[in-house]
């Protein structure tokens, strides 16, 4: 599923190739079709995030609510030429957005829908706060965190906790600040979730520049050792994601991986000790 810098550079990038400007919108699938259908010819006005969810603003009480889920996909391609038409769709296509220059077809979401302001501030009021937004209040994740008995592995992925934060966020950011994914919420001191809060926030707004998450320091880079660097679809380095059995890039211990709460839950057990549980 993609993490929140994902769905932030589409919003980014969704604003400039179609924003304050007339666009075409349709459902070649059909399941969207009436909404499309109102909202064909309108300007879109704004398109912004927070956390998994984008955003698309029409103006007052038209706001087009994507969620990608795991399938979901948004793929943009350029006209062959300015106010040319696009090709015909393929495959299962959920919503086309056509505007001047660019063409957008979106593929298998969790959720396309066209709902209300007030709507979308219901939605949000259930997310916690977004890193990646300028009105992100870490005090509320805290208010949540630091009283919780549950797992930080599952407070972390609990997007009414934090907005936005995936699988590979949740492994980097522990380990970063060697934290036992298991240490319960309200056993982690007030001033390390500060710490960890400015990380999340660098880490991610990297992801947004980049389009991939990069998580390993330069010290600690294999690279810089003459060793080949890892790759996978994420594109950059990462400590302990999906590096089950590796070496650990600090310590050389093997990383380790659990399921947790049906998903893979990836540590370094020397890096990230297990203290500090009641």
């Amino acid at each position: 599923m993609p993490e929140g810098h994902t769905l932030h550079r589409l919003a980014r990038r969704h604003g400039r190739l179609f924003g304050r400007a007339p666009v075409r919108v349709s459902s070649p699938q059909g399941r969207f079709e009436a909404s499309a259908a109102l909202l064909d010819g309108a300007v879109l006005t704004r398109a912004d995030a927070h956390g998994k969810h984008l955003f698309h603003r029409y103006g007052r009480d038209r706001v087009v609510h994507v969620h990608l889920g795991l399938y979901g996909t948004f793929d943009e391609t350029e006209l062959p030429e300015p106010g040319a038409a696009p090709p015909e769709p393929r495959g299962q296509v959920r919503m086309r957005i056509v505007g001047a220059t660019h063409w957008a077809d979106l593929r298998g979401p969790t959720a396309c829908e066209l709902i209300t302001d007030a709507e979308v501030r219901a939605l949000r009021a259930r997310l916690g706060p977004d890193p990646l937004r300028r009105d992100a209040d870490p005090d509320l994740a805290w208010a949540r965190i630091g009283r919780s008995a549950s797992p930080l592995a599952t407070l972390l992925m609990d997007q009414k906790v934090v907005a936005g934060v995936g699988n590979v966020y949740r492994a980097e950011l522990l380990f970063r600040h060697g934290i036992d994914p298991q240490l319960p919420g309200r056993a982690l001191p007030r001033a390390t979730w500060d710490a960890m809060w400015v990380d999340l926030v660098a880490l991610m707004r990297d992801g947004v520049r980049k389009g991939r998450i990069d998580t390993v320091a330069p010290e600690h880079d294999p690279r810089r050792r003459g060793e080949p660097g890892r790759k996978d679809r994420h594109g950059g380095e990462v400590y302990v994601y999906r590096r089950q059995g590796m070496p650990c890039l600090v310590c050389g211990t093997p990383v380790l991986t659990a399921e947790h709460a049906a998903r893979n839950l990836f540590w370094c057990p020397t890096c990230q000790p297990a203290v500090g549980r009641p």
